[in-house]
Protein backbone atom coordinates (compact mmCIF):
# COMPACT_ATOMS: atom_id res chain seq x y z
CA UNK A 1 0.00 0.00 0.00
CA UNK A 2 0.83 3.48 -0.57
CA UNK A 3 2.55 4.99 2.39
CA UNK A 4 1.27 8.51 2.81
CA UNK A 5 -0.54 9.85 5.62
CA UNK A 6 -3.80 9.67 6.60
CA UNK A 7 -4.69 6.07 4.80
CA UNK A 8 -6.32 5.13 7.70
CA UNK A 9 -9.62 4.75 7.96
CA UNK A 10 -11.85 7.52 9.33
CA UNK A 11 -15.49 8.75 9.56
CA UNK A 12 -15.90 12.00 8.72
CA UNK A 13 -18.90 13.64 11.40
CA UNK A 14 -20.93 14.30 9.03
CA UNK A 15 -21.15 11.51 6.50
CA UNK A 16 -24.51 11.35 5.10
CA UNK A 17 -24.76 10.73 1.37
CA UNK A 18 -26.03 13.12 -0.92
CA UNK A 19 -28.09 12.55 -4.33
CA UNK A 20 -24.51 11.09 -6.20
CA UNK A 21 -24.68 8.07 -3.35
CA UNK A 22 -21.25 9.58 -1.70
CA UNK A 23 -20.82 11.27 1.12
CA UNK A 24 -17.64 12.95 3.04
CA UNK A 25 -16.58 9.63 4.17
CA UNK A 26 -16.24 8.17 0.86
CA UNK A 27 -12.57 7.25 -0.60
CA UNK A 28 -11.21 8.39 -3.91
CA UNK A 29 -11.00 4.64 -4.53
CA UNK A 30 -15.06 4.05 -3.95
CA UNK A 31 -15.94 6.91 -6.14
CA UNK A 32 -14.39 5.38 -8.74
CA UNK A 33 -14.76 1.68 -8.35
CA UNK A 34 -15.56 -0.16 -11.48
CA UNK A 35 -14.45 2.71 -13.93
CA UNK A 36 -12.26 2.34 -16.53
CA UNK A 37 -9.42 4.86 -17.33
CA UNK A 38 -7.60 2.97 -20.02
CA UNK A 39 -6.73 5.09 -22.43
CA UNK A 40 -7.29 8.55 -20.70
CA UNK A 41 -4.51 10.74 -20.09
CA UNK A 42 -4.41 13.02 -16.75
CA UNK A 43 -1.99 15.88 -15.56
CA UNK A 44 -2.07 16.53 -11.43
CA UNK A 45 -0.51 19.32 -10.43
CA UNK A 46 1.34 19.01 -7.04
CA UNK A 47 1.41 15.48 -6.84
CA UNK A 48 4.07 14.88 -4.27
CA UNK A 49 2.41 14.58 -1.12
CA UNK A 50 -1.11 14.53 0.20
CA UNK A 51 -4.49 14.54 -2.13
CA UNK A 52 -2.40 15.00 -5.34
CA UNK A 53 0.09 11.94 -4.54
CA UNK A 54 -3.47 10.10 -3.67
CA UNK A 55 -4.93 11.54 -6.21
CA UNK A 56 -2.38 10.19 -8.70
CA UNK A 57 -2.29 6.85 -7.13
CA UNK A 58 -6.09 6.18 -7.55
CA UNK A 59 -6.19 7.43 -11.39
CA UNK A 60 -3.16 5.35 -12.22
CA UNK A 61 -4.85 2.39 -10.20
CA UNK A 62 -8.06 2.90 -12.83
CA UNK A 63 -5.71 2.62 -15.71
CA UNK A 64 -5.17 6.50 -16.63
CA UNK A 65 -1.75 7.55 -17.60
CA UNK A 66 -0.92 9.79 -14.91
CA UNK A 67 1.43 13.04 -15.33
CA UNK A 68 2.55 14.17 -12.14
CA UNK A 69 3.27 17.93 -12.00
CA UNK A 70 5.44 18.85 -9.19
CA UNK A 71 7.98 21.30 -7.94
CA UNK A 72 9.79 18.69 -6.44
CA UNK A 73 11.20 15.76 -8.65
CA UNK A 74 13.00 13.87 -6.13
CA UNK A 75 9.45 13.80 -3.69
CA UNK A 76 7.79 12.99 -6.96
CA UNK A 77 9.98 10.10 -8.04
CA UNK A 78 9.74 8.27 -5.02
CA UNK A 79 5.65 8.85 -4.96
CA UNK A 80 6.04 7.27 -8.28
CA UNK A 81 7.97 4.41 -7.49
CA UNK A 82 5.73 3.53 -4.43
CA UNK A 83 2.31 3.94 -6.99
CA UNK A 84 4.45 1.56 -9.56
CA UNK A 85 5.29 -1.42 -6.76
CA UNK A 86 1.43 -1.39 -5.53
CA UNK A 87 -0.50 -1.16 -9.06
CA UNK A 88 2.41 -3.39 -11.24
CA UNK A 89 0.65 -1.60 -14.38
CA UNK A 90 0.70 1.58 -13.58
CA UNK A 91 1.58 4.81 -16.24
CA UNK A 92 3.23 7.46 -14.13
CA UNK A 93 5.34 10.27 -15.14
CA UNK A 94 6.78 13.06 -13.53
CA UNK A 95 7.40 16.22 -15.02
CA UNK A 96 8.79 19.75 -13.28
CA UNK A 97 6.67 22.71 -12.53
CA UNK A 98 6.58 24.94 -9.88
CA UNK A 99 3.27 27.04 -10.03
CA UNK A 100 4.67 30.38 -8.71
CA UNK A 101 7.17 31.28 -11.80
CA UNK A 102 5.39 31.75 -15.66
CA UNK A 103 8.78 30.68 -16.84
CA UNK A 104 8.24 27.38 -15.56
CA UNK A 105 4.96 26.83 -16.68
CA UNK A 106 5.81 28.07 -20.02
CA UNK A 107 8.85 25.50 -20.25
CA UNK A 108 6.36 22.51 -18.41
CA UNK A 109 3.77 23.43 -21.20
CA UNK A 110 6.18 23.30 -24.52
CA UNK A 111 7.83 19.98 -23.18
CA UNK A 112 4.41 18.57 -22.70
CA UNK A 113 3.37 19.47 -26.31
CA UNK A 114 6.74 17.90 -27.42
CA UNK A 115 6.28 14.33 -25.78
CA UNK A 116 2.82 14.61 -28.32
CA UNK A 117 0.74 13.03 -25.59
CA UNK A 118 -3.52 13.25 -25.45
CA UNK A 119 -4.74 15.52 -22.31
CA UNK A 120 -8.20 14.10 -21.19
CA UNK A 121 -8.10 15.24 -17.37
CA UNK A 122 -6.60 18.23 -15.89
CA UNK A 123 -6.51 18.41 -12.07
CA UNK A 124 -5.16 22.07 -10.99
CA UNK A 125 -4.44 20.52 -7.13
CA UNK A 126 -1.47 22.24 -6.40
CA UNK A 127 -1.28 25.06 -3.22
CA UNK A 128 -0.17 26.91 -0.67
CA UNK A 129 -1.68 27.73 2.34
CA UNK A 130 -1.66 31.12 4.58
CA UNK A 131 1.90 32.36 3.71
CA UNK A 132 3.45 34.98 5.10
CA UNK A 133 3.81 37.84 2.83
CA UNK A 134 6.00 37.16 -0.12
CA UNK A 135 6.05 37.72 -4.23
CA UNK A 136 6.85 35.33 -6.64
CA UNK A 137 9.44 35.58 -9.19
CA UNK A 138 7.07 37.67 -11.13
CA UNK A 139 6.34 39.78 -8.25
CA UNK A 140 2.90 38.70 -7.71
CA UNK A 141 1.76 38.14 -4.45
CA UNK A 142 2.56 34.22 -3.74
CA UNK A 143 -0.73 32.88 -2.73
CA UNK A 144 -2.86 34.50 -5.75
CA UNK A 145 0.59 33.65 -8.35
CA UNK A 146 0.63 29.91 -7.07
CA UNK A 147 -3.14 28.97 -6.61
CA UNK A 148 -4.40 30.83 -9.13
CA UNK A 149 -2.80 32.65 -11.74
CA UNK A 150 -0.49 29.59 -12.22
CA UNK A 151 -3.07 27.52 -12.81
CA UNK A 152 -4.79 29.79 -14.82
CA UNK A 153 -1.85 29.54 -17.16
CA UNK A 154 -1.41 26.53 -17.31
CA UNK A 155 -4.62 25.66 -17.85
CA UNK A 156 -4.51 28.47 -20.91
CA UNK A 157 -1.40 26.55 -22.74
CA UNK A 158 -2.73 23.14 -22.33
CA UNK A 159 -6.72 23.88 -23.18
CA UNK A 160 -6.01 23.46 -27.36
CA UNK A 161 -4.49 20.40 -26.71
CA UNK A 162 -7.28 18.85 -24.66
CA UNK A 163 -9.99 20.16 -27.36
CA UNK A 164 -7.87 18.44 -29.96
CA UNK A 165 -7.70 15.20 -27.73
CA UNK A 166 -11.70 15.76 -26.81
CA UNK A 167 -12.15 15.56 -30.95
CA UNK A 168 -10.05 12.97 -31.94
CA UNK A 169 -11.56 10.54 -29.18
CA UNK A 170 -14.76 11.26 -28.80
CA UNK A 171 -14.16 11.31 -25.21
CA UNK A 172 -15.05 14.23 -22.77
CA UNK A 173 -12.37 16.34 -21.20
CA UNK A 174 -12.59 17.77 -17.61
CA UNK A 175 -10.70 20.39 -15.68
CA UNK A 176 -11.29 20.13 -12.40
CA UNK A 177 -10.10 23.13 -10.13
CA UNK A 178 -9.07 22.26 -6.44
CA UNK A 179 -10.95 25.32 -4.27
CA UNK A 180 -11.74 25.57 -0.54
CA UNK A 181 -14.65 26.82 1.30
CA UNK A 182 -12.28 29.51 2.78
CA UNK A 183 -13.21 31.15 -0.77
CA UNK A 184 -15.89 32.16 1.54
CA UNK A 185 -13.12 34.02 3.91
CA UNK A 186 -11.67 35.67 1.12
CA UNK A 187 -11.02 39.72 1.21
CA UNK A 188 -14.06 42.09 1.46
CA UNK A 189 -13.84 42.79 -1.61
CA UNK A 190 -13.26 39.61 -3.32
CA UNK A 191 -10.22 39.96 -5.44
CA UNK A 192 -7.84 43.07 -4.38
CA UNK A 193 -7.44 43.61 -8.56
CA UNK A 194 -5.82 47.37 -7.52
CA UNK A 195 -4.13 45.91 -4.12
CA UNK A 196 -2.97 42.82 -4.83
CA UNK A 197 0.92 42.97 -3.92
CA UNK A 198 -0.12 45.60 -0.77
CA UNK A 199 1.98 44.28 2.03
CA UNK A 200 0.42 46.86 4.52
CA UNK A 201 -3.00 45.54 4.45
CA UNK A 202 -2.22 42.29 3.77
CA UNK A 203 -3.43 39.14 5.56
CA UNK A 204 -2.49 35.08 5.30
CA UNK A 205 -6.13 34.01 5.58
CA UNK A 206 -7.76 36.36 3.22
CA UNK A 207 -5.06 36.01 0.82
CA UNK A 208 -5.56 32.81 0.73
CA UNK A 209 -9.69 33.18 0.64
CA UNK A 210 -8.85 35.02 -2.56
CA UNK A 211 -6.95 32.95 -4.26
CA UNK A 212 -9.14 30.33 -3.53
CA UNK A 213 -12.19 32.55 -4.57
CA UNK A 214 -10.31 32.99 -8.18
CA UNK A 215 -10.51 29.11 -8.88
CA UNK A 216 -14.09 28.92 -8.20
CA UNK A 217 -14.46 31.80 -10.94
CA UNK A 218 -11.67 30.80 -12.92
CA UNK A 219 -13.76 27.59 -13.45
CA UNK A 220 -16.93 29.40 -14.04
CA UNK A 221 -15.66 31.76 -16.99
CA UNK A 222 -13.67 28.92 -18.02
CA UNK A 223 -16.94 26.95 -18.60
CA UNK A 224 -18.86 29.32 -20.18
CA UNK A 225 -16.35 30.02 -22.88
CA UNK A 226 -15.53 26.25 -23.37
CA UNK A 227 -19.30 26.13 -23.73
CA UNK A 228 -18.99 28.83 -26.50
CA UNK A 229 -16.69 27.41 -28.68
CA UNK A 230 -18.42 24.29 -28.76
CA UNK A 231 -15.85 22.40 -27.24
CA UNK A 232 -16.64 18.71 -25.47
CA UNK A 233 -14.47 19.56 -21.74
CA UNK A 234 -16.05 20.65 -18.80
CA UNK A 235 -14.36 23.10 -16.04
CA UNK A 236 -15.75 22.58 -12.54
CA UNK A 237 -14.22 23.59 -9.03
CA UNK A 238 -14.52 21.67 -5.67
CA UNK A 239 -13.74 22.17 -1.75
CA UNK A 240 -11.69 18.64 -0.90
CA UNK A 241 -12.69 18.89 2.65
CA UNK A 242 -10.53 19.88 5.76
CA UNK A 243 -7.50 17.98 6.02
CA UNK A 244 -4.22 17.87 8.01
CA UNK A 245 -1.90 17.96 5.24
CA UNK A 246 1.06 19.94 4.93
CA UNK A 247 -0.50 23.40 3.96
CA UNK A 248 -0.97 23.48 7.74
CA UNK A 249 2.84 24.03 8.05
CA UNK A 250 2.52 27.61 7.95
CA UNK A 251 -0.47 27.92 10.61
CA UNK A 252 1.98 27.88 13.77
CA UNK A 253 0.39 26.70 16.71
CA UNK A 254 -3.01 26.03 15.02
CA UNK A 255 -0.93 22.86 13.23
CA UNK A 256 -0.74 21.24 16.51
CA UNK A 257 -4.42 21.94 17.63
CA UNK A 258 -5.24 20.72 13.76
CA UNK A 259 -3.21 17.72 14.33
CA UNK A 260 -5.74 16.85 17.26
CA UNK A 261 -8.59 17.70 16.68
CA UNK A 262 -8.07 15.71 13.24
CA UNK A 263 -9.74 12.58 14.06
CA UNK A 264 -12.85 14.28 14.96
CA UNK A 265 -13.40 17.21 12.45
CA UNK A 266 -10.88 16.25 9.33
CA UNK A 267 -11.17 13.89 6.51
CA UNK A 268 -7.97 12.23 6.09
CA UNK A 269 -6.56 11.95 2.41
CA UNK A 270 -8.01 9.17 0.71
CA UNK A 271 -11.35 10.76 1.84
CA UNK A 272 -9.96 14.63 0.91
CA UNK A 273 -9.08 13.28 -3.31
CA UNK A 274 -12.00 11.67 -3.91
CA UNK A 275 -14.32 15.01 -4.89
CA UNK A 276 -11.12 15.42 -7.60
CA UNK A 277 -11.34 11.40 -8.95
CA UNK A 278 -14.77 12.13 -8.68
CA UNK A 279 -15.42 15.06 -11.17
CA UNK A 280 -12.30 13.54 -13.41
CA UNK A 281 -13.72 9.68 -13.87
CA UNK A 282 -17.29 9.49 -12.44
CA UNK A 283 -20.00 9.21 -15.35
CA UNK A 284 -22.37 10.78 -13.25
CA UNK A 285 -20.88 14.41 -14.08
CA UNK A 286 -20.54 14.02 -17.16
CA UNK A 287 -21.82 17.21 -19.20
CA UNK A 288 -22.01 19.47 -15.67
CA UNK A 289 -19.63 22.04 -16.37
CA UNK A 290 -18.88 25.66 -14.16
CA UNK A 291 -20.26 23.81 -11.07
CA UNK A 292 -18.86 23.65 -7.37
CA UNK A 293 -18.49 20.48 -5.83
CA UNK A 294 -18.55 19.48 -2.10
CA UNK A 295 -18.26 15.80 -0.59
CA UNK A 296 -18.66 14.43 -4.07
CA UNK A 297 -22.15 16.37 -4.67
CA UNK A 298 -23.18 19.54 -5.97
CA UNK A 299 -22.71 22.07 -3.62
CA UNK A 300 -23.71 26.00 -3.71
CA UNK A 301 -20.47 28.37 -3.52
CA UNK A 302 -20.74 32.04 -1.99
CA UNK A 303 -22.39 34.86 -3.63
CA UNK A 304 -19.37 36.41 -4.59
CA UNK A 305 -17.87 33.17 -6.35
CA UNK A 306 -21.07 33.23 -8.87
CA UNK A 307 -20.67 36.21 -9.90
CA UNK A 308 -20.34 36.52 -13.82
CA UNK A 309 -18.94 40.21 -14.00
CA UNK A 310 -16.35 39.37 -11.36
CA UNK A 311 -15.43 36.13 -13.30
CA UNK A 312 -14.66 38.32 -16.86
CA UNK A 313 -12.94 40.99 -14.94
CA UNK A 314 -10.74 38.44 -13.29
CA UNK A 315 -9.91 36.45 -16.64
CA UNK A 316 -9.32 39.56 -18.30
CA UNK A 317 -6.95 40.82 -15.68
CA UNK A 318 -5.30 37.50 -15.59
CA UNK A 319 -4.81 37.52 -18.91
CA UNK A 320 -3.00 40.92 -18.97
CA UNK A 321 -0.73 39.32 -16.10
CA UNK A 322 0.26 36.65 -17.98
CA UNK A 323 1.35 38.66 -21.51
Amino acid sequence: MLKLKGRERKMWLFGRKGASGFSANSTAEEVTQGIDGSGLTAIVTGASSGIGAETARVLALRGVHVIMALRNLSAGNEVKETIIKEVSKARVDTMELDLSSIASIRKFASEFDSLGLPLNVLINNAGVMAMPFMLSKDNIELQFATNHLGHFLLTHLLVETMKKTARETKREGRIVNVSSEAHRFAYREGIRFDRLNDEEGYSRQAAYGQSKLANILHANELARRLKEDGAEITANSLHPGTITTNLFRNLGVFEVVASRVNKYFCKNIPQGASTSCYLALHPQVKGISGEYFLDNNLAKPSSRAADTDLSRKLWDFSMDLIK
